[in-house]
């Protein structure tokens, strides 16, 4: 036998609730790519700060190569929550649309 976790019914309900315009399953989406975007904007500023920070170090500026790799960290923080953030949000959203109609 099958078992079915929440968030497997939950998107199967957005999905079948589906409407055209703002549906739920379209923020349950917009969401999740948002989450995704956040990723990827984090691992890009992690790489630049990496990156320069190696190339200072190399220039023997060891100190501003800290510096970039901090700001990179940083930066792919601020990335990553506001992206997960942002996408947690809209897929709440979906799900409340989801509930809304259903109940």
């Amino acid at each position: 036998m099958r078992h079915l976790n929440a968030s497997s019914i939950l998107l199967g309900l957005a999905l079948v609730s589906y409407a055209s315009g703002e549906g739920p399953a379209k923020d349950i989406g917009s969401g999740a790519g948002d989450v995704g975007i956040g990723a990827a904007k984090g691992g890009g500023s992690a790489a630049k700060g990496t990156a320069k920070g190696a190339a200072d170090v190399v220039t023997l500026h060891p100190i501003a190569g800290a510096t970039a790799v901090g700001k990179g960290a940083a930066g792919a923080g601020k990335d990553v929550t506001v992206g997960t953030v942002k996408g947690t949000g809209k897929v709440v959203k979906g799900v409340g649309k989801v509930f809304k109609k259903v109940l």
